[in-house]
């Protein structure tokens, strides 16, 4: 079961410094992907051993997540590999962090939280305001990859990124999977399980514009 935490807790508020990508990365010049929610990283520490051809970023908001995901990073001396703490939104609204999105190449959101009390939908990571902030400053041909298993969150997420007329969605067959962030089809544990439980499985992909 996840730890649920609130993210418009003013204790996401202050952003901290986010280091250049040369201080995340042993080259900073390789291809950026970025996993919003990242969770303990198991993903992207399998994605980062297996394809090093790319450099991975993961954002969290559980700060206990990210300070073990860095000591694994250290311990296991990955340099394509780096985890920040924080709100996503938040984190991308303060202008210290526009370089980032400036040197995406691709963004995923693998099974977030659905927060399922309509209630609380202000609480999902994705947001207009937010996919605002990415389409007034990704590079053109940057995708943004959504996958989870609640159709509702699925269709929420889907309208809120069609919404900005920057994004528009792209078969799978339209672009080439060996220059992917994920080359060798690396599964997260949730999308594991659900595959084990023969749930159904609601993804996209968008292209910026």
């Amino acid at each position: 079961m996840r730890q649920h935490v609130n993210p418009l807790s003013s204790n996401f508020n202050q952003i901290k410094r986010i280091p250049s990508l040369s201080e995340m990365f042993g080259d900073s010049k390789l291809n950026l992907h970025l996993d919003i929610g990242c969770a303990a990283g198991e993903f992207l520490f399998d994605l980062a051993l297996v394809n090093t051809s790319w450099n991975y970023l993961g954002i969290e908001i559980r700060e206990k997540l990210v300070k073990n995901a860095k000591l694994k990073v250290l311990k296991r001396e990955i340099n394509n590999l780096y985890f920040v703490f924080g709100n996503a939104n938040n984190i991308f609204n303060d202008k210290q962090s526009k370089f980032i999105i400036e040197n995406l190449k691709s963004i995923s959101f693998n099974f977030p939280d659905p927060w399922f009390k309509k209630k609380h939908h202000k609480r999902r990571v994705i947001q207009p305001k937010f996919i605002n902030i990415l389409s007034n400053s990704l590079q053109k041909g940057t995708l943004i990859f959504v996958k989870t298993d609640v159709k509702d969150l699925f269709d929420y997420m889907d309208c809120t990124i069609l919404s900005n007329f920057y994004f528009k969605t792209i078969d799978k067959t339209d672009f080439n999977l060996s220059d992917s962030f994920n080359p060798n089809k690396i599964k997260t544990n949730r999308e594991k399980y659900v595959m084990l439980n023969r749930l159904d499985i609601f993804e996209r992909i968008y292209i910026k514009i």
